[in-house]
Order: C-alpha cells, then structure tokens, then sequence
C-alpha cells in the first residue's frame, strides 16, 4: 500500500525513513504539521510486529501532536518517531547516535523527546550528536511527571462536569499501565482518597502500585471489565475499541494514553453511552508544556500553565454539552480553528 493511501495518513508534510546499517536503526520521523512552529514530539522504540504497523502508529502520533501543541497554546508543530525494536535488547548508544544524526539533518523541522521504551538518559545520547532535543536533564527534565499531573486535574474536570464536584475521596479509578506516567498519576489519585485497580505488563511496576498505593493488580485483559468510576488509559493506544467498549461500567474515560481511540467514530459512540471522554491530546499535555520551557526553563510557570488543563477541558465539555456533540469532535475543532489562524 502506498503511504499517501494509508487511512492514517491526513495532509503530513513529510515522512522520513531512517536507516544505520552499522546500528541496525530502523526508524520512521513523521511530520505533521508546522504552521505553528517546528514539528515537536517524542520517540517511541517499540517491537512492532510489520513496518505498516509503524506507520500507521506514527502518522497517527504524529497528528495527534499537532493537535495537541494547537490545544496547549504552543509555538510548535506536530511530529513524532518510532524506533523499531525491542528497547530492551535493541538499544544502544551507538543506535541513539544514528538516531540524533537522523534528526540534525532534518535541520530543526523536528524536535524529539523521551516517550514508551526511550528514556531522559537515550535522548541525552540522541542529544550529542543534535542540537533538536528536548527534555534533557538540566533543562526541562523527564516530562512525565507533569504529563501525569495534568491528567489528574483533568480527572478532576471530568468529575467536576459530570457530578459537581471533583473529589476523588472513594472512587475508583482503573489505570491501565503503570510506567513513567502512569506511576505518578496513581501517586496523584492515591493522595486524593481513590481507590485504584491497576494493570501492566510489567511486574516490578504492578508490585511497586500495589506496595505503595495499595491498588489491587488484576491481568491485563481484565481490566476493561472492572466495576469503576473512571478509566485510565496509560499505556499503548488504541484500547477504546470495537472489542472493548461495550464492556467499560465507567462513566468517565480519562487518561495519559495517546491515541486512545480506536477510530474517530468511537468518539460519537462515547457520547451515546452516556461516556465522558476527555480528549486524549488535552489531557494528556502537561509533558509536552513542560518540555515547551527547554530553553528557558522556569518550573512555576511551567505547572501554572500545566494547570489551564483543567479549564481547557471543561471548556471542551462545555462546549459538547451545549451544542450536542462528542468531546472529540470539539476538541478536533477547537484546534483547528488555531491551526487555521495561524
């Protein structure tokens, strides 16, 4: 199939195909959108199983960046990276070097940062050999803290619209991946009195939420099927879909993850079950706000902005509300119209 003819691909400026024979790279930048600044998103190293697979999750990402920068009021464009391979066996320095070559001769189209399966530590490696990196030690640092901080205000503006009120004393929430981001945002919704059933592929991370937010651990699958309040999506996308909506007893589906939908018509379908769904790029962009002060780093205004989540939602919630339409479709608009004034 050709890549102008994949269903993910919507308007990308550029896409880029990586290789280092002597690494073994194999990697895929996708360009989405610059009229609002350089294209800036982070780089997933995962194990896919095909090439399409890739690229399809990095057209996606990548529009899902654009998206999400609109929405946060950011002076950049969307863009993301897919590494190929397995980041525990595969990755090396040597393979982030080629990577960040990759990257410098783009000449500042794309910016990069740490996302699942690349850490602060790899795009410091990534970062000897370009200038195009964000979230470095020193500077901004892990965004994952402030991307976990961010959907627990918007877990917050979800309840808020749905109930009156935004305590989370005694609800209970399943988190769906409990890595960098889903960590804290157990830490996050533990502290405010939730109770938290979680899921993850990772052992060591299941034990450490259960050890230190006393979360009950249940199997992957199984998650869906869980009596809560909320669902949190914080692990890979794609987990609202034909298989698993009818199965979700949550009223309200808020989370970390990108790309949670598994097309665009599970957004009205939300809406028809009664589902508040709070837009995956809204929600989710504290990390990215973060990273927006590399350069300049200041850490007050970095959560002062991270907190206009919370209104940003409940604007889009508003808006949904009163005209009748899914939050997604909302939100989809809302960054539009910045992309188009721009």
């Amino acid at each position: 199939m050709s890549l102008f003819d994949q269903p993910a691909f919507d308007a990308h400026e550029q896409v880029v195909f990586c290789h280092d024979q002597l690494t073994g790279l194999k990697a895929i930048i996708a360009i989405h959108d610059t009229r609002l600044g350089p294209a800036t998103g982070g780089c997933r190293m995962w194990d896919y199983a095909t090439e399409a697979e890739a690229i399809n999750d990095v057209l996606r990402l990548a529009k899902g960046m654009t998206y999400k920068n609109a929405m946060a009021n950011l002076p950049m464009g969307g863009g993301k990276a897919v590494i190929i391979g397995n980041s525990k066996r595969d990755k090396t320095p040597e393979l982030m070097h080629a990577f960040g070559r990759h990257i410098e001769r783009l000449g500042g189209r794309y910016v990069s940062a740490e996302d699942v399966g690349i850490s602060p530590q790899d795009m410091a490696e990534a970062a000897t050999q370009t200038a195009h990196i964000a979230g470095l030690e020193g500077k901004s640092g892990d965004p994952s803290p402030y991307t976990a901080y961010g959907t627990f205000l918007g877990i917050q503006a979800a309840l808020k619209h749905q109930t009156g009120h935004e305590s989370l004393a005694g609800k209970r929430v399943a988190v769906q991946g409990v890595g960098h981001v889903g960590y804290h945002l157990c830490r996050h919704l533990h502290q405010a009195g939730a109770r938290l059933i979680v899921t993850d592929i990772n052992q060591d991370a299941l034990s450490r939420a259960a050890q230190e937010f006393s979360a009950t651990v249940v199997e992957s699958d199984s998650i869906y099927d869980q009596d809560v309040d909320i669902y949190a999506p914080c692990a890979l996308g794609a987990t609202i879909n034909d298989n698993t909506l009818s199965r979700l007893k949550a009223s309200i589906i808020a989370g970390a993850a990108n790309n949670q939908l598994a097309t665009e018509a599970h957004d009205l379908i939300l809406k028809q079950r009664g589902i508040l769904y709070a837009p995956d790029y809204v929600i989710n962009a504290g990390g990215i706000i973060n990273v927006s002060y590399e350069n300049a780093y200041d850490a007050s205004a970095s959560k002062q902005q991270v907190e206009g989540i919370y209104q940003t939602l409940t604007d889009v919630f508003d808006t949904a509300n009163n005209q009748d339409l899914p939050t997604g479709k909302v939100a989809a608009s809302f960054a539009q119209q910045r992309l188009n004034a721009a």
